[in-house]
């Protein structure tokens, strides 16, 4: 049965932000999330139950205790959710969980930000970011001074699913996308998501120095969980060029 499980009630949100974290191109979505969980200290509020996930039990370091693979945490101060997935969403299993997520975000009133790779070679210029929205989204990407898309495109897996929802119903939501390495994990992209996106949409102030000194180890830490994803058969989020189906 689809479902989120609070498991903090203890924790008041007032028309949260919520920052999606669904692994894609350059797992930019979930470097920023999960940076974003360390540094601002969130507390794990809720567990996601929603058909299509991967039927899975994950568990942590020093914590006997098991958990779902996708988790959503926050921070009552900042009015802030982030959503944390440990695993990929299969292409036939999107739908499902975007409309199990789709009521809880209709049912807390969230603004979603979701985040998205676009696929491109590496090279000395800093990624470009760029903001797509539905409703009256649009009005935070011009307070955010996030560009427009240069060129046609479309998003693909869960991050496209939960899009295609929030166009469905009309609700109020930015999806962020930024130009990441296509094939290896990408700390830098995940900054510029940070740092010019998120923060600046969802008002908080976060530290991102971490995320450009410990580059290296960060993408270590990330490259296991990359290789499974390209191994697998799921279709991770990305964003890519309209002109590539044309």
């Amino acid at each position: 049965m689809a479902r989120i499980s609070v498991l903090d009630d203890e924790v008041s949100l007032d028309e949260p932000s919520l920052v999606e974290g669904f692994p894609g191109v350059g797992l930019v979505g979930k470097i920023a999330t999960d940076h974003m969980i360390e540094t601002h200290e969130m507390v794990h509020y809720a567990n996601v139950h929603c058909d299509g996930l991967p039927r899975v039990a994950v568990y942590r370091e020093d914590d006997r205790a098991l958990t779902t693979p996708v988790r959503l945490y926050a921070d009552e101060e900042l009015d802030l959710v982030a959503l944390r997935s440990d695993v990929p969403v299969s292409p036939g299993a999107a739908t499902e969980v975007a409309g199990c997520l789709e009521s809880w975000f209709a049912e807390t009133v969230t603004f979603p930000i979701f985040l998205s790779g676009l696929g491109r070679e590496k090279d000395e210029a800093p990624p470009d970011l760029y903001g797509v929205a539905t409703g009256n989204g649009g009005d935070a990407l011009s307070r955010a001074e996030v560009e427009d898309p240069p060129e046609s495109g479309l998003v693909s897996g869960p991050t496209g699913a939960m899009l295609a929802e929030s166009l469905e119903h009309g609700r109020d939501a930015v999806g962020l996308i930024v130009e990441s390495d296509p094939q290896f994990p990408d700390p830098e992209a995940a900054r510029i998501l940070i740092r010019d996106g998120i923060d600046p949409i969802a008002g908080t102030e976060t530290p991102t120095e971490g995320l450009v000194d410990q580059a290296e180890e960060i993408r270590n830490a990330k490259q296991a969980f990359a290789k499974r994803m390209q191994e697998a058969t799921e279709e991770s989020s990305q964003a890519e060029p309209l002109k590539m189906f044309q």
